[in-house]
């Protein structure tokens, strides 16, 4: 879902997704590219956009932001380095004191040194509860952040937090900018100023952000000169104007993607990821808020075909958050497709097949609204195969298309075929989706989810510093999972890049479900070569 979906993870970035209009089906950038191997411009087609371009605000916290940096980046392997911070932390014995030794010599783009007192003012700002930032809880184990001297962040952490490290891949704003303004409406928040190898040159909403390479970037000046990324909500669209050569690469689902197979002149990459789609059951809906409805939905539902005719292969079956092949994994929660368990979890509950052959239980009909996105054809086709295989087990389901603003009202008693995902650790993802204090608060916990012993379970995975004791926290919160899912895990999905072969063999890293903003081939566009289509850099 849009960095607005379930984030969860969400939480987050907050993507939106907008309408598409007759500006985006316009050449996006003039410098476009086709000129050879050496041209030194690049255009890629996303489907959503930011709200915000603050890392105050959310965006770009999980890294790769190309206008910022954090204190630290993750590679290709999604191991964590240096960035700001000129060395990895150093982190006390008892887990709740982070030292940070700055880069020196960093500045920002518009000149003005980078130093301490920007760390400081960033993740204090972030912190306060005036600031509308959705993804404030990502970071509730910090007690205090303080700087020591202009060279030294220290964080004080309130209790162990295992995973602290990685939420140090946060974008750092410039406090001489951002603490001029107001924080939530400010003119930073659309023409930022950070120390990124990029700086934004143009936002044009609904059609596409421009940039142009950093001359001062303190890891060497980006050889691609002009990045654009062209804000293309129609997975067709897209895909047409990649064809017709609009584009140098874009992310598709499978079956547009697939449609390139032939084209020696573009590259296919499959980057592995975290991000699911899963129906949300409100707690609020009479029907979906049943726990038998939720069982009987969980084994009606037919993962394995949805990933052999949706995703032509490219993923595996979801059961809950964590994909099958981590190690954060419960074995044991996988749910075989079983019509027949499905109907008679209903039959013993109560949910009778009527006249019509829907079921009924105390005069109330099995049946209720799905809500997927406009223009996302995997969601409009994970949402008509659910709502085929519910029909079967005598639910009815009525699936319905809109933009973010018609679905987001309805989000507490309809359900939505919702998107989230993150690879760094299980908190990232389950805390924001699961926890029940979160319920109605933006997109997290979009199924008002309320569960007693997920609550204690995620909350014990937060705070211990014991791979162990968290790992068997998170095994609970994936059984719980089974005897009241709140959500239909459908998919776990493999993300599609199709790339102009003139930019060489790129890579991917394991992607969250915030993709092609930040992700896909482009992750690290300022390390790529221009200088032949044969040897990108690394």
């Amino acid at each position: 879902m849009t960095a607005r979906s379930i984030r969860v993870a969400v939480a987050a970035t907050l993507a939106t997704a907008l309408s598409l209009t007759a500006a985006a089906c316009s050449n996006p950038d003039s410098a476009k590219s086709g000129s050879g191997p050496g041209s030194t411009s690049a255009v890629v087609g996303i489907a959503y956009e930011p709200d915000s371009l603050s890392p105050l605000l959310g965006y770009g916290k999980d890294g790769n932001s190309k206008i910022f940096d954090g204190l630290l980046a993750l590679d290709a392997d999604m191991k964590l380095r240096p960035a700001l911070a000129a060395e990895l932390p150093e982190v006390s014995d008892d887990g709740l004191t982070y030292t940070y030794k700055l880069r020196q010599g960093v500045k920002f783009s518009d000149g003005k040194p980078f130093g301490a007192k920007d760390v400081v003012f960033t993740y204090r700002t972030i912190l306060d509860e005036k600031t509308n930032n959705p993804s404030r809880t990502e970071l509730d184990a910090v007690k205090d952040v303080t700087a020591k001297g202009e060279d030294t962040v220290v964080f004080t952490l309130k209790y162990p937090y295992a995973p602290f490290a990685q939420r140090t891949v946060l974008p750092i704003a410039p406090e001489h900018i951002a603490g001029e303004q107001d924080v939530n409406t400010g003119a930073f928040t659309t023409k930022p100023i950070g120390t990124g190898p990029y700086v934004l040159t143009k936002w044009s909403k609904g059609e596409k952000l421009s940039f142009t390479a950093n001359p001062d970037y303190w890891d060497g000046a980006p050889e691609v000169k002009k990045f654009t990324m062209a804000i293309i909500k129609d997975d067709d669209v897209r895909a047409t104007r990649l064809r017709s050569g609009d584009l140098d690469g874009a992310i598709l689902p499978p079956n547009l993607a697939k449609g390139f197979a032939n084209d020696k002149a573009k590259k296919t990459y499959a980057a592995n990821s975290y991000d699911y789609r899963t129906v949300t059951l409100p707690t609020n809906n009479k029907v979906a808020g049943d726990t038998a409805v939720r069982r009987a939905l969980d084994v009606a539902v037919d993962r394995q075909t949805m990933v052999d005719a949706i995703l032509n292969g490219s993923g595996k079956p979801a059961y809950g958050p964590v994909p099958t092949d981590s190690e954060w994994f419960t074995e044991g929660t996988e749910r075989k497709h079983d019509l027949a368990a499905a109907k008679k979890i209903l039959d013993e509950a109560g949910w009778k097949p009527g006249k019509d052959g829907v079921r009924v239980k105390d005069g109330v009909r099995a049946t209720f609204p799905l809500w997927y996105l406009s223009g996302d054809k995997l969601r409009q086709e994970h949402a008509l195969a659910y709502a085929s295989d519910a029909k079967k087990a005598g639910i009815d389901i009525r699936t319905e298309a809109g933009t973010w603003e018609v679905i987001e009202p309805r989000m507490k008693h309809d359900a939505v075929l919702a998107g989230g995902g993150s690879p760094a650790d299980p908190d990232f993802d389950q805390y924001t989706l699961l926890k029940s204090s979160l319920a109605g608060d933006g997109f997290n916990n979009m199924a008002w989810y309320d569960n007693k012993a997920v609550d204690a379970a995620i909350e014990a995975g937060r705070r211990s510093g014991d791979k162990a004791e968290r790992k068997k926290a998170y095994d609970t919160v994936q059984r719980e999972l089974v005897k009241n899912p709140g959500y239909t895990f459908l998919t776990h999905i493999d993300h599609l890049y199709v790339v102009d072969d003139r930019f060489g063999s790129l890579t991917t890293q394991v992607e969250p479900h915030d993709h092609g903003l930040a992700s896909g081939p482009w992750w690290n566009v300022e390390k790529w070569s221009t200088e032949n289509a044969g040897d990108a850099k690394k």
